[in-house]
């Protein structure tokens, strides 16, 4: 079981109509200039999470989900409207404020898991603490804690070529978690599994969201993890829009 002293239930954090919000869009757009001419992917996108809040967004590729995405976890910027982290503007912040804010209050998990091929499992999850400037033995000790947590005790020596896909994803939700961020943000985190191995993870991504409180932002074509959410929006054409509420 997963344990934190300061884990927030989901049920707890949506009952609470004044809590801040992780992680806010407000009228985002994201504008690209393409053979001369501009082409609109995101249109006046808004979104709100709160602490311990499980979202998905669905939509056809092409739609603007995964642009969205990438603007609520500040790797890139708007050509309009708001992004705020926990309360912080991040318009105006330069790239190592950018990066400080980001490191310190998101997680990032992808359909591809990005684990760095020369280190182990361990040293894998424990990079965003060093990265922070943690003590190594400090940074290991944390994601020894974590890799437990997800079930890989036994694997934390291992390198990412010698882990299944489903335990790859798993060291990537590890990292994603290390350094206990507001909200992490799921780019088809299951896209690359078999069903099964998916559905192992879908469960894995519901246990962390109900005992850690972790607010999720997840872009998906899957129903069945869409379904896990507390809320489901569709992006169409660059527009987001709620769908409705799902009993988790």
């Amino acid at each position: 079981m997963i344990n934190q002293n300061s884990a927030t239930a989901p049920d707890q954090a949506l009952s609470g109509s004044a809590s801040m919000p992780v992680i806010e869009a407000k009228n985002v757009s994201r504008t690209y200039t393409e053979a001369g001419q501009e082409v609109r992917i995101l249109k006046d996108a808004s979104l709100s999470v709160t602490n311990g809040e499980m979202v998905a967004i669905i939509g056809a590729s092409g739609s603007g989900k995964s642009t969205l995405l990438h603007l609520l976890g500040l790797l890139d910027h708007p050509s309009a409207g708001s992004i705020y982290v926990h309360g912080n503007l991040a318009d105006g912040l330069n790239e190592k404020q950018r990066s400080r804010l980001r490191n310190k209050e998101l997680g990032f998990v992808y359909q591809f898991h990005h684990l760095l091929a020369e280190f182990s499992a361990l040293d894998n999850v424990a990079m965003p603490l060093i990265v922070r400037r943690e003590g190594r033995d400090v940074a290991r000790k944390q994601a020894e804690v974590l890799l437990e947590q997800v079930g890989l005790a036994h694997r934390i020596h291992h390198y990412p070529g010698q882990l299944s896909g489903g335990e790859r994803q798993r060291v990537a939700l590890a990292r994603a978690l290390v350094n206990s961020p507001a909200c992490v943000l799921a780019d088809e985190p299951t896209g690359n599994l078999d069903r099964h191995t998916a559905d192992d993870m879908f469960e894995l991504l519901r246990r962390v969201n109900r005992e850690l409180g972790t607010a999720f932002i997840i872009v998906t074509h899957d129903q069945s993890l869409a379904a896990l959410a507390h809320r489901q929006l569709v992006m169409t054409d660059g527009t987001l829009e709620q769908t409705h509420l799902s009993p988790v």
